[in-house]
C-alpha cells in the first residue's frame, strides 16, 4: 500500500487538532474578546489569565522544540527579516476593536458557528473575504504600499530574523543560553501571573483552557514540522491562526477539485467541528440569527475589520497572540499589546454607543 501523501497527513492531523481546539474552546468558554469583557466591565481576570496562560505554555513547549531539534521556529513567518511594525500597530488596534463588534476574535466565531450561530457563519464570510481581499485583491493595492513605507528590513542590520533572541544576541551574546534565560523568563513569568491568583487557581476550567490550547499550539509546530516533512515539498512550518486560513477556506470550496488542503484550512474547519461536538454533548447547540438589521451590520462590520486587521498585523489573538508570540518575535510583542488596547477600546465604544464617548473614555477616564 502507497504512503498517504504528505499534504493529506497534515490535513487530516491539523483537522483532528482543531477538532480539540474547538472542543476545549467551547467547554471552557475560551474567548479573548469576553477575557477583556470580564477585565474591564466585571473586573474578574481569570478568563484573561487563561489567555495568558496558553501564551506562556505555547512559549515554553515551542521553545523547548526548537532547542531540541525538533523543529526549526526560524523557518516560520513571524521570524522574517521584514519587521512590518506599522501593520503591527494598526492592524492590531483594527482586529481588537472588530472583535468586540463582532462578538468574538476569529476562533470564537469558528467555535460559535460550530454551536449553530448564524451570526457567525455571517462574521466568518466578512472576516474571510476582506481578508482575501488584503492578502491578494483590491486591499492588497493600499497594503502593499503602506508596508514598504512603513516596514524596517533588519536583514540590512546584520540580523538574520526578527527574534528577540536574535536582537539581543547581534552585539555578540551566545545565543543559546539566551534564549533559555528568555523563554523561562517570559514563559515563566506569565505563569507565575496566571497562578499567582488564587481565584485562578480555582478555577479548573479556566487552568484547563490555558494549558490545553497552549499545549496544542506547540502541536500545530509539530504537525507542519515533523508530520509535515517533505524533501521534495516540505509543508510550510505554521501553528494555529484564523484570519488568513479563513480566507483561503473559502478559496478551498471554491476550488476544491484543483486545491490542497493545508493545516490553517484544515484546522479551521476543525475548530467548528470540535465547537459542534461539544455544544451538542452538552445541549447548548441552537440555532442563532441576529435582532434586526443594525446587530447584523455591526457583526458584518467587525467581520470586515477583523479581516483586514489580522492580515495588517499578520495574525489574531490566536495568531499572533500565542503562535506568534511562541516564537518570541519582536513584530508578535508590538501586535499582542496593539490587539488588547484595540479591544479594550471596542467595548469602550459598546458602553458609551459612540466613537467620541468612546475617545472620551479612554482619554480622560481610562
Amino acid at each position: 500500500m502507497s504512503e498517504l501523501p504528505v499534504h493529506v497527513v497534515v490535513g487530516a492531523a491539523g483537522f483532528a487538532a482543531g477538532m480539540a481546539f474547538g472542543a476545549v474552546a467551547q467547554w471552557t468558554k475560551f474567548c479573548t474578546m469576553g477575557a477583556i469583557a470580564d477585565l474591564v466591565m466585571l473586573g474578574n481576570a481569570n478568563r484573561f489569565r487563561a489567555w495568558v496562560l496558553a501564551t506562556g505554555i505555547a512559549i515554553l513547549a515551542s521553545q523547548g522544540l526548537h532547542l531540541a531539534g525538533v523543529i526549526d521556529l526560524g523557518r516560520s513567518i513571524y521570524l522574517g527579516t521584514t519587521l512590518n511594525w506599522a501593520g503591527a500597530v494598526l492592524g492590531g488596534l483594527l482586529f481588537g476593536f472588530g472583535m468586540t463588534m463582532a462578538g468574538g476574535c476569529g476562533n470564537k466565531t469558528l467555535v460559535r458557528l460550530g454551536g449553530g450561530s448564524l451570526k457567525s457563519l455571517v462574521v466568518l464570510l466578512c472576516l474571510g473575504l476582506t481578508a482575501y481581499a488584503t492578502l491578494r485583491g483590491v486591499i492588497a493595492v493600499v497594503r502593499l504600499p503602506f508596508e514598504a513605507a512603513t516596514s524596517v528590513e533588519l536583514g540590512r542590520l546584520g540580523l538574520a530574523h526578527q527574534g528577540v533572541v536574535d536582537i539581543l544576541a547581534a552585539p555578540g551574546l551566545p545565543a543559546l543560553p539566551l534564549r533559555i534565560v528568555l523563554s523561562l523568563a517570559v514563559g515563566g513569568g506569565f505563569l507565575w501571573y496566571c497562578f499567582g491568583d488564587a481565584r485562578f487557581r480555582r478555577s479548573r476550567r479556566d487552568v484547563v483552557a490555558g494549558v490545553t490550547i497552549g499545549l496544542l499550539v506547540a502541536a500545530g509546530w509539530l504537525i507542519t514540522g515533523v508530520l509535515g516533512a517533505d524533501d521534495f515539498e516540505p509543508t510550510p512550518l505554521a501553528s494555529f491562526t484564523f484570519v488568513a486560513p479563513a480566507g483561503e477556506l473559502l478559496q478551498y470550496l471554491m476550488t476544491f477539485t484543483g486545491s490542497r488542503m493545508s493545516f490553517g484550512v484544515a484546522s479551521v474547519i476543525g475548530v467548528a467541528a470540535g465547537g459542534f461536538v461539544a455544544a451538542w454533548l452538552s445541549g447548548e447547540w441552537r440555532l442563532e440569527g441576529f435582532t434586526d438589521a443594525r446587530d447584523m451590520l455591526r457583526h458584518m462590520a467587525g467581520g470586515a475589520m477583523m479581516g483586514v486587521g489580522g492580515v495588517l498585523a499578520l495574525g489574531c489573538t490566536i495568531g499572533q497572540g500565542i503562535t506568534g508570540m511562541s516564537t518570541l518575535a519582536l513584530g508578535s510583542l508590538i501586535a499582542w499589546p496593539s490587539i488588547l488596547a484595540g479591544g479594550y477600546c471596542g467595548i469602550k465604544y459598546l458602553e458609551e454607543g459612540s466613537l467620541r464617548g468612546a475617545l472620551r473614555a479612554v482619554l480622560v477616564r481610562g
